[in-house]
């Protein structure tokens, strides 16, 4: 299997190229529209076939290059199952198993940070959160219909009880770090580390962030696949 972690340093994403060396089919995890022609060049570099892109949820501070890959490629677009979005080639659903050539992504329902949130679990030891877990710390949950007390749940009774081993790939980092485990989530993330699910809330109703800069464009064009309206 490859993995590949892509940055986007305007906000701070990770974009994840899976793909089977044998059959050559490849997916793109939460890819960002001003980074698609580095994602092509690297897969036409390796010889792949993009079979899908897959986003973890509507993000609220990029728009996906979804739409112009799948214009370029054909690929199909794939969403989380209840996502606001009409123009979805598919949805997924909670314990899918998405299969790229030999490789098995299962949708785990990781809502909180939005209330359609999927974390995808590659092969059972790899484990993309996009914004549910983040390293040394969690999606926030104050628009989109996050909720903390639901992020708390799932995150807690459903990817912490995954085991400690597990890879860790986030959907953003702000401090440099690229990957975790589970086992360190668990004992070192302030997030969670000391608080129960009351406490947690109260921090998380209290963090008073400044929205994302991109939100106003990013929600409505993530609702089309990340179809931006061209001006005449």
């Amino acid at each position: 299997m490859l993995l590949r972690q892509l940055f986007d340093q305007n906000t701070w994403t990770y974009t994840y190229l899976i793909a089977d060396l044998n059959t050559k089919e490849a997916v793109l995890v939460d890819p960002v529209l001003e980074q698609v022609e580095r994602d092509l060049k690297l897969i036409k570099e390796l010889g792949l076939t993009l079979h899908s892109c897959l986003e973890t949820h509507i993000h609220a501070d990029h728009v996906t290059g979804t739409a112009k890959l799948r214009q370029l490629t054909a690929c199909q677009g794939i969403v989380p199952e209840n996502a606001t979005v009409g123009c979805a080639d598919r949805f997924i659903r909670d314990g899918e198993i998405l299969n790229v050539g030999e490789i098995k992504i299962q949708a785990i329902a990781t809502p909180g940070h939005t209330d359609s949130h999927m974390s995808y679990l590659v092969n059972d030891n790899c484990l993309l959160t996009g914004d549910s877990l983040l390293i040394r710390g969690c999606g926030r949950t104050d628009f989109q219909s996050g909720d903390a007390g639901t992020l708390y749940d799932h995150i807690t009774q459903r990817l912490f009880t995954l085991p400690d081993t597990t890879l860790v790939y986030p959907g953003h980092d702000y401090r440099g770090h690229t990957v975790s485990t589970i086992g360190e989530e668990k004992q070192f993330n302030p997030r969670f580390v000391s608080h129960d699910r009351a406490s947690f809330i109260e921090l998380m109703n209290h963090l008073n962030l400044p929205n994302p800069k991109k939100i106003a464009e990013a929600v409505p064009a993530n609702q089309r696949c990340g179809q931006v309206p061209t001006t005449v």
